[in-house]
């Protein structure tokens, strides 16, 4: 184990991050500036957690331009070990900071809360701090997969048709949803909690956030983990595979605890053949969803549930266990009834503004299709082929485009990675680890589930030393595997 020694930041970090082509704060945002405020109040849901809001600008390079109120919660730690603030980010996008602190703190272990606050909010464009908002009809009309050229350029048509809707429904806000504008929000965060350096825990696209604040604020950075951490490197054909060959390793994992444990109700039973059949099923039109009173389940969203009850390992017996009713199921759906509200929340625009995976045509669409398959041929289509979809015809350059990190904190960012994690892929966290270099450091969990920290003990010491006392762990530093429990 290695203690963090601090080293000056010299103006040569800033010469080569600018050199970089990386954006910087600007100047107007550089200037001190007075301190933001929260006025924090007992939450409405829970009284013993605090709830509050932060006005911030909309466009951080007009810092005096419209603004609007992020929203925030913590739970305060005992006055008597308190040592400063943990701010977690949340994943998804869009998943609800505010609800974590509220609901789910205890993620997090006693030591870290009795030690730190703990703070969370929602993202720019997202749950509380003014969401992103679309016709519902223009939302239902994007396919999850392209049959042909002319559906192809309908795709692009409705697409930008939905980025004008949600522009005039959101307002300005909506084009400034980018996680590099939510790692200036963040640093407005650390700022109002009155702490000098920020210390973070980003979970899944949380992660990208965190590694987008040590770009633009490396001295700011007390200590930094980055848990299931997606690697933002990556063009459209290698984000694509390596989430197929991710999805495909977590399902072999799975038939693998089938055929071992008598708890997975296939046990002994050729769970391929299967499932092989009820994609047969989702493509004649005949599978139905036995959990959405009948609902067509076409062949993406067959592979996408799936794929989301391999998210953790106590999910594994209830994966099982919807196999067996997808068997049963009737053969003529029901229609699906279309909910009253014109319109709905669209956290995912942020996606759209942090990556650009550009498809030329059909035929090149296609060909992911078919390579997609070919990687992944139980789970052949990736959740990653829905972003293709629906960020098709996003013009370009995007705020927050794809790079290589260059990241030159003084303490190395900690990424918390699983082996058989089956979101954010092992392979991801190597490549951020590799792009960190001196400036990062792997743990690496041998288990299975998308996270660590709440279902390892062995991360979860790792991480609270690091987090508590920036003891950074060693090379090759691992946890061993802890076999599901059912």
């Amino acid at each position: 184990m290695l203690r963090v020694r601090k080293s000056a930041v010299g103006w040569a970090v800033a010469l080569a991050v600018t050199a970089a082509g990386l954006t910087p704060a600007s100047p107007a945002a550089a200037r001190p500036q007075p301190a933001p405020t929260i006025d924090w109040r007992p939450c409405a849901t829970d009284t013993s957690a605090e709830c509050g809001t932060l006005s911030l600008p909309v466009d951080w390079n007009r810092p005096r331009g419209e603004r609007f109120d992020l929203s925030l919660a913590r739970r305060v730690a005992d006055p008597a070990t308190r040592e400063g603030a943990l701010v977690f980010g949340p994943g998804g996008p869009g998943d609800s900071g505010v609800d974590r602190v509220v609901n789910g703190s205890s993620r997090f272990s006693a030591d870290l809360r009795a030690r730190f606050d703990i703070v969370s909010f929602d993202p720019r464009g997202t749950g509380g701090s003014h969401p992103v908002v679309c016709a519902r009809a223009l939302l239902a009309r994007q396919p999850q997969l392209i049959a042909d050229q002319a559906q192809f350029d309908a795709v692009l048509t409705t697409n930008a048709l939905l980025r004008a809707d949600c522009r005039a429904r959101t307002g300005a806000l909506y084009d400034h949803v980018d996680t590099t504008s939510a790692a200036r929000d963040l640093d407005a965060v650390r700022a109002a909690l009155g702490e000098r350096q920020l210390t973070f825990h980003g979970s899944s696209y949380g992660t990208l956030l965190g590694q987008r604040y040590a770009e633009l604020y490396p001295d700011r950075v007390r200590a930094m983990v980055l848990e299931a951490a997606m690697d933002h490197s990556l063009g459209t054909r290698a984000f694509l595979d390596t989430q197929a060959v991710t999805a495909e390793g977590a399902f072999d994992e799975f038939l693998a605890w089938c055929a071992r444990s008598a708890d997975c109700v296939l046990h002994g039973r050729d769970i391929r053949a299967s499932w092989a059949g009820l994609h047969a099923r989702a493509e004649r039109g005949s599978l139905t969803d036995p959990d959405r009173a009948g609902a067509p389940l076409a062949p993406f969203e067959l592979s996408r549930l799936a794929h989301k009850k391999l998210y953790d390992t106590w999910r594994w017996p209830e994966l099982a266990e919807w196999i067996v009713r997808l068997e049963g199921t009737a053969t003529t759906p029901s229609a699906r009834s279309l909910a009253d509200e014109a319109v709905a929340a669209y956290p995912f625009a942020v996606f759209c503004q942090d990556w650009s995976l550009p498809v030329r045509d059909h035929r090149e669409y296609v060909g992911h299709l078919r390579r997609a398959a070919r990687l992944a041929p139980d789970l052949r289509y990736p959740p990653a082929l829905f972003a293709l979809v629906t960020c098709l015809g996003t013009p370009t350059p995007v705020a927050n485009p794809q790079h290589r990190l260059r990241v030159h904190t003084d303490v190395p960012l900690l990424l918390a990675a699983t082996v058989h994690d089956p979101a954010s892929g092992y392979g991801w966290a190597r490549n951020v680890a590799r792009q960190l270099g001196r400036h990062g450091a792997l743990l690496t969990y041998q288990g299975w589930g998308h996270g660590s920290y709440s279902s390892s003990p062995c991360v979860k010491r790792v991480v609270d030393s690091y987090l508590i006392d920036q003891v950074v762990p060693s090379r090759g530093a691992s946890c061993p595997a802890i076999e599901p429990e059912v």
